[in-house]
C-alpha cells in the first residue's frame, strides 16, 4: 500500500508541475529526489548531454509539446503523451542509447518512465531541460527536426 501512495503522489507531483520553468536543480530536495526516484533515465547536466548528442550514440528526442526549439543533433519530435503510440518512430532495437528532453524535465520525467515500459534500457535525460540548456549558453535551433 506504501508503494501505492508513492507512486500515486509522484504521478500527481509530475501531473501538476507540468513543464514549467523550474528545473529540478532549482527544485526542494525531496522533489528532485521523487523525481529521482521515478525516473528511470539516469539525468546529466547540458554540458554531459551535449557530449552525449555529440558522440552520435544516442538516438534523441525532443518530447516537449508545444514545440519551443530543438537542440541540434535531435533525430525526433515526439510528444511526451504520445511516446507510446508513436513507438514506430523510435529505434526498434530496445538497447539502443536514447537521450531526451524538454522544457524543464517533467515531460521528459514521464517520457522516461513510458520508455522503460516499453523496453528502453539505456536513457539519458537533460536535467532541467532547454531551460538548464540555454542557461549555460547552449544554444536552441527554432526549427524543428524532421
Amino acid at each position: 500500500m506504501t508503494l501505492l501512495r508513492v507512486a500515486v503522489t509522484a504521478g500527481l507531483l509530475l501531473t501538476f508541475a507540468g513543464c514549467g520553468t523550474t528545473s529540478s536543480r532549482d527544485a526542494p530536495d525531496a522533489t528532485r529526489s521523487l523525481t529521482a526516484a521515478v525516473t528511470p533515465a539516469r539525468l546529466v547536466d547540458p554540458a554531459e548531454f551535449a557530449g552525449e548528442v555529440d558522440s552520435g550514440r544516442r538516438f534523441v528526442v525532443n518530447v516537449h509539446v508545444p514545440f519551443e526549439g530543438d537542440i541540434a543533433g535531435t533525430d525526433v519530435a515526439i510528444p511526451f503523451d504520445r511516446i507510446r503510440a508513436d513507438a514506430g518512430l523510435l529505434p526498434k532495437d530496445r538497447s539502443t542509447p536514447l537521450a531526451l528532453y524538454c522544457r524543464s524535465g517533467t515531460m521528459s520525467a514521464i517520457a522516461a518512465t513510458d520508455l522503460a515500459g516499453l523496453g528502453y534500457t539505456d536513457i539519458v535525460e537533460l536535467d532541467g531541460g532547454m531551460n538548464a540548456w540555454t542557461e549555460a549558453g547552449l544554444p536552441l535551433s527554432r526549427t524543428p527536426a524532421t
